[in-house]
């Protein structure tokens, strides 16, 4: 279980300018093998909010407890000069692994994950969608019992956006971690959690907590689905 107790957070101004608190009396409690999805506007700690979760930052003021967690940053950060295959497994060569077993660990994964015959693509011949695949294998791989998953569709298309929408979906039912997403797409945030947190505008807090009760696969025009996004949009002032 993840444990967020009134947890404030400030960040020195650029250059002599005003402090900028980013969160401020935050409080949030994630289940074990739960997903929960936060929304809010740009800028209001939400980014702040996984990295203290993974340990990469510490709060000012309250507390925060979790199990260890893998981040997987917006952009997919693979290594242009190694294989789609070495990418995916470069957690477990950091864990000591030696090349050919991280090879042999990796590659049972591929076909799971729709990208068997791509192990020795270069990142610049592979699609979006199949950056982002590898991206979130490599956290996956990692074997941290939390996943923080850092707005991992922003960069693409619409269309390859609601794929991957359904293939995450599917990948955590096979592959169950606790999972914190922070998204801007509130219909991607109610598709894909069983909570959608609502942060408000910097400093951020929780304004909102919605539990989704329809399970998995969604679609987009489920009633609960459209109920559920209209509320959330509700809570962040956006007209629906």
């Amino acid at each position: 279980m993840i444990q967020i107790e009134g947890v404030s957070r400030t960040f020195a101004g650029r250059r002599g300018g005003e402090p900028v608190e980013a969160l401020r009396d935050l409080s949030l409690t994630v289940a074990t093998d739960e997903t929960v999805a936060v929304v809010g506007a740009s800028g209001c700690g939400k980014t702040t909010l996984l990295e203290l979760i993974c340990g990469l930052q510490r709060p000012d003021a309250g507390t925060v407890h979790s199990p260890p967690a893998a981040l997987m940053p917006q952009r997919d950060l693979l290594l242009p000069w190694l294989s789609a295959l070495d990418n995916a497994g470069l957690a477990l060569r950091v864990a000591g692994f030696a090349r050919q077993r991280a090879r042999d660990q990796v590659q049972p994964w591929f076909e799971r994950f729709g990208l068997s015959g791509f192990e020795q693509a270069r990142p610049y011949e592979l699609s979006g969608g199949m950056r982002q695949r590898v991206a979130f294998l490599r956290t996956l791989l990692a074997g941290k019992p939390v996943l923080a998953l850092d707005e991992p569709f922003a960069a693409l298309d619409a269309i390859t956006r609601a794929e991957m929408q359904g293939w995450l979906s599917r990948a955590l039912a096979e592959e169950q971690r606790t999972v914190v997403l922070v998204t801007h797409d509130v219909e991607e945030a109610v598709l894909l959690g069983d909570r959608v947190v609502v942060l408000s505008p910097r400093p951020g807090h929780v304004i909102a907590d919605l539990r989704v009760a329809s399970p998995r696969p969604r679609t987009r025009t489920d009633p609960s689905v459209v109920s559920l996004r209209a509320a959330a949009l509700d809570a962040l002032g956006v007209a629906v």
